[in-house]
């Protein structure tokens, strides 16, 4: 068994999934300390602690260790069980917060992982359900993880602050991933989107259609927003909108944005034409920093065998490749 005195050691509350997901592939034990050691509130913030757990869940004999103050950290993991799980996030985070990591862990399970997420769907911090459904999925796919247990799906959807919403995902077991070659980023060929109304007039959801498409149509024909406005207990506990956007090149490359309403009660009011607006805006943008492959899904492909074109790093995985060098235990070279 391994001890605490082998087990890598790191300081601070950055790249925390990351750290325990690598750690978790890796199976190698990770001491995570000063966590917040200096802030008014020291410690693991409830979302961080309901990842731990979601982690607990998902594996069979993994060992966690937290000290009183919640700034030192101990994890040694267990073995990749999967199998039927359910479990309620915190509503700081979205379930996107989640999903992320669950989509890196779920094809090495020992069971075909089948988890049913509770909490917010879409929020303004984290990616929403909607876009890694359009974007993760497909290019897991390319990895040869497919068929018909393949699956993500928004239940019920659930807005900040209460929350309400539940995501259905499962995934079948692939020990080992094809390689695959994707350097060239291709030219955009469709825009696809899902325009989101809760507890709100259906109307909103239209209204950012509109707004979308009086920018998008000036680059692109090939344009399909659909619009999602769910009610009664499909709702969720809180009102909002938002819209989600994703375009995909003809390489199979696929580049998001979204926008989602402020939480009631907080922040300025947003209007959906704005809203619609400034979304197409942020995917154009995104667009035109285009060079590859987004970072966000830059774990999947490290630690596989495969050649791929990274754009501009926008997101923490550029900055927690050294703690993949670390914790890289089956030989593949990290570059």
């Amino acid at each position: 068994m391994a001890t605490q005195s082998h087990s890598l050691s790191y300081a601070g509350c950055n790249f925390l999934r990351q750290r325990l997901v690598l750690s978790t592939l890796s199976g190698r034990p990770v001491k995570i300390r000063r966590i917040r050691a200096r802030d008014d509130n020291p410690g693991l913030r409830d979302f961080e602690a309901s990842f731990i757990r979601l982690l607990d869940k998902i594996t069979n004999g993994s060992r966690i260790e937290i000290n009183q103050t919640g700034t030192t950290l101990y994890y040694q993991p267990g073995l990749l069980y999967g199998g039927s799980v359910e479990h309620d996030c915190s509503v700081l985070r979205s379930i996107g917060y989640y999903l992320e990591s669950l989509l890196c862990l779920a094809p090495f399970m020992k069971h075909p992982l089948r988890i049913v997420l509770r909490g917010v769907t879409n929020d303004q911090v984290d990616p929403s359900v909607d876009v890694l459904k359009a974007t993760a999925l497909p290019l897991l796919k390319q990895f040869g993880i497919d068929g018909e247990s393949f699956e993500l799906k928004v239940v019920r959807r659930g807005m900040p602050p209460g929350g309400g919403g539940e995501v259905f995902f499962s995934c079948p077991v692939r020990k080992v991933l094809k390689p695959v070659q994707l350097t060239d980023p291709g030219k955009i060929k469709r825009i696809r989107g899902i325009a989101y109304s809760v507890r709100v007039s259906p109307q909103m959801a239209n209204r950012i259609v509109d707004s979308a498409r009086s920018i998008l149509n000036k680059f692109i024909p090939d344009i399909y927003i659909y619009t999602d406005h769910m009610k009664g207990v499909s709702s969720g506990k809180s009102p909002g909108f938002g819209l989600s956007l994703v375009a995909e090149t003809t390489t199979g490359a696929f580049l998001s944005a979204e926008l989602a309403s402020s939480p009631q009660g907080q922040g300025a009011a947003v209007l959906p034409e704005d809203l619609g607006q400034n979304c197409a805006k942020l995917l154009l943008e995104e667009i035109y920093r285009l060079k590859g492959l987004s970072s966000l899904y830059l774990s999947v492909y490290l630690f596989s065998d495969t050649r791929h074109l990274c754009g501009t790093f926008l997101e923490s995985p550029g900055e927690a490749l050294p703690c993949l060098k670390q914790q890289n235990s089956h030989g593949s070279p990290v570059k």
